[in-house]
């Protein structure tokens, strides 16, 4: 293995570095967490990796932080898929629990107000953070395109929610994570894809079917 890497040229050997580095975030990580550590440990986990993710970001050529300010926000795409949010959310709660529709912001409304305010900071800025601007400034140069890199982002985006075993969750974080992942990636708007990410999952939570993206609901 060592005489492979001294005869390397330095492009491959920077290469296999991304795909390790990759492979281990985007695949190794997900999986440990889901079939390995306690669903308590999806915010240890996750602050983990935003760490390793912000360090690896600074060090990724050509990145600026200042980019992440910029960008179109398309409103018309952004409030039809908060629509369909919305939908999905009153749909899913009464099919699967009724008695759940609306059940945060009528019976405990302190802990929906918390939800609203935390929920973008503690939960969407960090994923967004690891799954588009790490994703794609990072490691976008592994895929031969924009898009099969964006429909491999909304894949891994859903598989980092294998933990929840629920195909519902792992339907909605696919279409999630294609359409963050588009507005990122193509539309060039991570403040889009942040916003779209924080409302919708406010969304659910309100509606109630947020509760199968608790982890104390998570079951092996």
């Amino acid at each position: 293995m060592t005489e492979i890497a001294v005869t390397m040229d330095p492009a491959r050997r920077r290469r296999l570095r991304l795909v390790i580095e990759f492979s281990a975030l985007f695949v190794g990580v997900p999986l440990t967490l889901a079939f390995l550590l306690p669903p308590t440990a999806m915010f240890t986990v996750l602050g983990v990796m935003t760490g390793v993710g912000i360090l690896l970001l600074h060090r990724t050529p050509g990145f600026d932080w200042a980019e992440l300010l910029r960008g179109p926000v398309p409103w018309p795409v952004l409030l039809a898929a908060l629509a369909l949010t919305a939908a999905v959310g009153v749909a899913g709660t009464l099919a699967l629990f009724p008695h759940m529709l609306f059940f945060l912001p009528k019976q405990q409304p302190s802990l929906w107000l918390m939800i609203l305010v935390l929920y973008p900071l503690l939960s969407a800025l960090p994923q967004e953070l690891l799954f588009r601007p790490l994703f794609f400034r990072r490691y976008g140069q592994l895929f031969p395109s924009v898009r099969i890199a964006v429909w491999a982002n909304a894949l891994l985006f859903s598989v980092a929610h294998l933990m929840y075993a629920d195909p519902l969750v792992m339907g909605i974080t696919f279409a999630g994570g294609w359409l963050f992942g588009w507005l990122y990636a193509v539309r060039g708007s991570f403040g889009a894809a942040l916003l779209l990410h924080a409302v919708a999952g406010q969304i659910l939570f309100t509606t109630g079917l947020g509760i199968l993206f608790y982890s104390g609901a998570v079951g092996r």
